[in-house]
């Protein structure tokens, strides 16, 4: 059983002033295979004084110097995957294929940072004015269990490259790949305080972070009810806060559409990273007149969708990360059937022949109308509901019809009315026959899916303020 007790500040790996232990699962086992020492509030504001101190230094390097930075990040991190790997799956659940995406992701998004730093314009002419994009400060980086080591990396060398300071504060189910993910960046050679990491619970070492004067910026990814409340906590120091949160997103599948040639996208959408993903489409919109149809090819489907021990090549779906989000799922499983929806496909309870493990069936509710609980409230679990329309107006108003705006996929043979009714769907990413990712793209949501942008010239800009210098002639 690996026992984690250190966490980093200032350079340096340290014992932190906090005394809690937690302990850590395989959720396909649901045995404890580790524990991690948690830091407190003490442990942040030292890990902040470090931040603040290195700053001044940090905030003056070149583009050249962050750019050499960040490269020895990438090739630490990289050189890590299979080390990260194994903790993903140990830890996490991941099946394999997803697995190996969430180790190769943490070093891809580096190197995503690193272009869009070599291509960013940090001044320009405004009329007679010249304008320097400047970086904020400290900031805080809080980042979730779903994809822990990406996010870390993600937010981290974004800040960097703008020349900020960061305090992380990961995930404290994510412990193991932290560690991998830290040792890495140790190897990088940083100067001591440009980033700091305490491990800890989001109400002790993520509140001090959010209260704290000295925190410039929050960049936090996780769910909505938390995003408020860092609105609202860190409005009284003025702090910049970018939001990634949550998400009921929509798939518009079109009455031209092919069923047997679009059901592998519906599928991989809803039950993207076994349905923990913010960004997963779990209210799929299929026309009335051709439902019946849709239903049965979904059935078909979904038979063939296997979920079980993430180590298995053909596994598809893995475990909920914890015993709290499996019961979370089975209560939504029971709301479908009070509220009269009809399961298509799953239910309740582990899949046959599991007898432990947070497992889930893949289910899928049909017979559902927009108003139901499932179709409003984030499940973040392999639970998906199908919901008739009449025709394109409608199915754009109940996709439009929700608290969250973060993605949508729209699925149809004829690529401009795909994109008339793509134009029309309050999302920040609204996908056309294509589950693709496109790093140099902003990403984030509208509504109470997020504030601010993550990627690209987008996510660099929200770590920067604009100054403007107003130039005159030599006063005798």
């Amino acid at each position: 059983m690996q026992r984690i007790e250190h966490i980093y500040i200032n350079g340096e790996f340290v014992i932190p002033h906090g005394q809690e232990w937690f302990d850590l699962h395989n959720p396909g086992t649901e045995q404890v295979i580790g524990q991690v020492r948690l830091g407190d509030a003490v442990d942040a504001q030292r890990a902040i004084a470090a931040a603040k101190a290195a700053f001044p230094s940090w905030s003056r390097t070149s583009r050249e110097e962050r750019i050499a930075a960040l490269q020895r990040m990438h090739r630490a991190v990289a050189a890590r995957e299979e080390e990260l790997l194994q903790a993903i799956l140990v830890e996490y659940g991941a099946p394999a294929v997803r697995g190996r995406w969430m180790a190769t992701y943490p070093a891809d998004v580096i190197a995503q940072a690193i272009d869009a730093l070599q291509a960013f314009v940090f001044e320009e002419q405004a009329g007679t004015a010249r304008v320097v994009l400047t970086p904020v400060g400290v900031t805080g980086l809080i980042t979730p269990w779903n994809s822990n080591a990406g996010f870390i990396c993600n937010k981290l060398a974004t800040a960097l490259a703008a020349g900020c300071t960061a305090v992380i504060k990961p995930s404290e189910m994510s412990a193991l790949q932290t560690q991998v993910v830290l040792s890495a960046l140790h190897e990088a050679g940083l100067p001591p305080g440009v980033f700091n990491i305490v491990n800890g619970r989001g109400d002790v070492v993520g509140e001090e972070i959010a209260r704290h004067p000295d925190v410039a910026k929050i960049s936090f990814t996780g769910s909505s009810a938390v995003g408020q409340h860092l609105v609202r906590t860190s409005a009284d120091t003025m702090k910049r806060v970018t939001l990634e949160l949550g998400g009921k997103s929509p798939t518009v599948v079109l009455d031209d559409s092919d069923f047997q040639a679009v059901m592998p996208l519906v599928l991989q959408a809803g039950f993207l990273n076994s349905g923990q993903a913010c960004i997963a489409g779990t209210r799929i919109l299929v026309p009335r007149s051709r439902l019946a149809e849709f239903e049965q090819v979904a059935k078909a489907g979904v038979a063939q969708i296997q979920s079980g021990d993430p180590r298995n090549a053909d596994t598809d779906i893995g475990p909920m990360v914890s015993r709290k989000q499996w019961e979370r799922v089975q209560g939504y499983i029971r709301i479908g059937q009070e509220e009269g929806a009809r399961l298509l496909a799953g239910g309740e309870g582990r899949p046959e022949g599991l007898q432990a493990g947070w497992f889930v069936k893949p289910t899928v509710f049909t017979d559902a109308n927009n108003r139901m609980r499932i179709a409003r409230e984030e499940i973040f679990g392999p639970v998906l509901t199908i919901i008739p329309y009449e025709d394109d107006a409608e199915a754009i108003r109940i996709a439009n019809d929700t608290d969250y705006g973060l993605s949508a996929l729209v699925l149809g043979k004829n690529t401009e009315r795909c994109e008339t009714v793509a134009r029309q769907i309050d999302a920040g990413r609204v996908l056309i026959n294509t589950l693709a990712h496109e790093p140099r793209a902003p990403f984030g949501g509208f509504k109470h899916s997020g504030l601010g942008r993550e990627m690209g010239k987008w996510g660099m800009s929200a770590y920067l303020e604009p100054k403007t210098l107003m130039v005159g002639a030599p006063l005798n």
